[in-house]
């Protein structure tokens, strides 16, 4: 569907603007590549040929017995035994030396009867976030070749669990602020264009709301019906939603007084297609200027609340409890470097786009 001449000449302004237009570029490539993050770090092969068939891992449950193995529960594929009956086939020399027919194989000395070479297709980086890394030493890690980032205090590879991470505080965050601006708005609107004793009393249940201690709401919600990230979810978006609220009831208490709203009244248009049609283009830079400060916050709050234990589950890859370990393992710098900068890289690109939206919907900006 081509685009209005509005919202052309807001796109074009978007672009004129180079900070925002490759912030966008910079992180729609992050974000893009976290959405295959079972694809480029897991423990599981992505694609298994084994006696003529093809099997995905990563999709799918697939027991030991399907490859030649003796146990009903779930293949780990990194023991030898297991790569070893993919390799050849499930050749019953895999339980007496797999590794050795493992390298006889890949020096292409190996011969039996009735050998058919199998095949597995590895991610890049060979360890999800929750695996626990095979090096010797005491946890956390170093960073070497095997774990480009090193590994946290139960051995699990950080950057595994930065590529996770990152995907679920974005997701969170779009779905949390989303949802939570759609009723900021619809409230301020409602405020702000009917005014009067509707404006007062929800002022007064916004002032009441928001005086809500909401980290004791969130640790009572959590202690009664157990950590999960749709109740975080649903409680940040119950304390969320009032930020936009005060700036849009502003600019709908400016404008419902202007000469083309008492136009368009006069014309017998309904008060929502006047609202939302008319009113709210022209609230949404003020609206979009305080866009940026609700994202980082959600961010921030997500990480807050991982940070002191009462986020997300602990088997959930969190950037927060990433920052945790950083402050109780000064002696391992590489997690703190790590978390500072995937928060400041992150934080910084959403900052700089959102400034970009905001100021190509400013009529006043323009860009050479």
């Amino acid at each position: 569907m081509a685009l209005s001449p509005l919202n052309q000449r807001r796109w074009r302004n978007f672009r004129r603007n180079g900070r925002a237009f490759w912030s966008l570029i910079i992180f729609s490539v992050l974000f893009g590549l976290s959405l295959f993050a079972e694809f480029i770090a897991n423990d599981k092969p992505i694609l298994v040929k084994y006696r003529g068939e093809f099997y995905m891992p990563v999709f799918n449950f697939y027991a030991e017995t399907e490859f030649g193995g003796d146990f009903q529960t779930e293949a780990i594929y990194r023991d030898p035994e297991v790569m070893c009956l993919i390799d050849s086939g499930g050749l019953d020399q895999c339980f007496d030396d797999p590794e050795g027919i493992i390298d006889e194989i890949k020096a292409g000395t190996f011969q039996a009867d009735g050998f058919e070479r199998g095949w597995a297709i590895w991610p890049l980086i060979p360890y999800s976030f929750n695996t626990s890394v095979d090096r010797p030493g005491a946890a956390p890690l170093p960073p070497n070749g095997q774990n480009l980032l090193g590994t946290d205090d139960t051995k699990r590879d950080v950057l595994a669990r930065v590529i996770y991470g990152f995907r679920l505080s974005i997701l969170f965050t779009l779905i949390v602020t989303g949802v939570a601006s759609l009723i900021g708005i619809f409230a301020g609107a409602i405020q702000g264009f009917f005014g009067g004793w509707l404006d007062l009393i929800f002022q007064r249940i916004i002032e009441i709301w928001s005086a809500t201690p909401s980290l004791y709401v969130i640790i009572i919600m959590f202690a009664i019906l157990g950590r999960s990230f749709w109740l975080l979810v649903a409680l940040m978006i119950l304390f969320s939603w009032t930020g936009l609220v005060g700036v849009v009831r502003a600019e709908f208490l400016r404008a419902r007084n202007l000469e083309y709203v008492r136009a368009a009244r006069a014309l017998g248009v309904g008060n929502m297609t006047i609202m939302f049609r008319h009113m709210l283009p022209n609230a949404m830079v003020a609206t979009l200027t305080f866009m940026p400060f609700i994202v980082t916050g959600t961010i921030g709050g997500l990480a807050s609340l991982d940070f002191l234990g009462f986020g997300l589950p602990s088997s959930a890859p969190s950037l927060g409890e990433l920052t945790l370990q950083a402050k109780q393992n000064l002696q391992a710098p590489w997690l703190a470097f790590t978390a500072f900068f995937t928060f400041a890289i992150m934080l910084s690109l959403l900052v700089f786009i959102f400034e970009g939206v905001r100021d190509a919907f400013d009529p006043r900006k323009t860009f050479s």
